[in-house]
């Protein structure tokens, strides 16, 4: 129960105050690209339920819907600018309204694409698969697109077990910091 009154707060805020910036992103996507500025994804939620999550766009409309490093070459697929928007995780930010919804919160695991079956069936065997994904998490400040999936799986593990307000807040926190130096992106 506190855990989503500070979703909810939190996410308003951060829209209150993002709201301009985020429009000012959409209109450049627009302006640099074909297509949406904000593209609709498949993913694994709560319970393995498939959920439709918020990113801004940051790759051509025609770009295979995998992992983007499973991609022999993501770069090619960037649209002008989206590079930025991906090591700033300004790409993130319309996730807010995927928390406000209720499919997300601010911290969990990472939501799985559709198709990450080894990484869907790794997280059930753990029992991490009964928490909200989140906009960040352990894994996220952890190494981000540098975990192998069984590494990543284990510090969502670790987060199922070690939950807590306080936690949370230290995730947020070092997600900052981690965003601000732009660590552990690669694509």
């Amino acid at each position: 129960m506190i855990k989503r009154g500070f979703d909810l707060i939190v996410s308003l805020v951060f829209i209150l105050l993002l709201g301009l910036p985020m429009v000012a992103i959409a209109i450049f996507i627009k302006l640099r690209s074909q297509g949406p500025a904000i593209f609709w994804t498949d993913r694994v939620g709560i319970n393995n339920v498939i959920f439709k999550m918020a990113k801004f766009r940051t790759m051509r409309i025609d770009t295979p819907q995998v992992a983007t490093h499973l991609m022999k070459d993501p770069e090619t697929y960037l649209i002008p600018g989206g590079a930025f928007l991906r090591k700033t995780s300004l790409d993130e930010l319309p996730q807010l309204f995927n928390v406000l919804q209720g499919d997300m919160s601010l911290v969990g695991p990472r939501p799985a694409l559709f198709n990450q079956d080894d990484l869907v069936a790794l997280r059930t065997e753990k029992g991490v698969h009964v928490l909200k994904p989140g906009i960040t998490g352990w894994a996220q400040v952890n190494g981000r697109d540098d975990l192998p999936i069984p590494q990543k799986v284990a510090f969502d593990e670790y987060y199922l077990s070690h939950r807590s307000f306080v936690f949370d807040l230290r995730i947020i926190l070092l997600t900052v910091f981690k965003v601000i130096r732009k660590e552990g992106v690669r694509h």
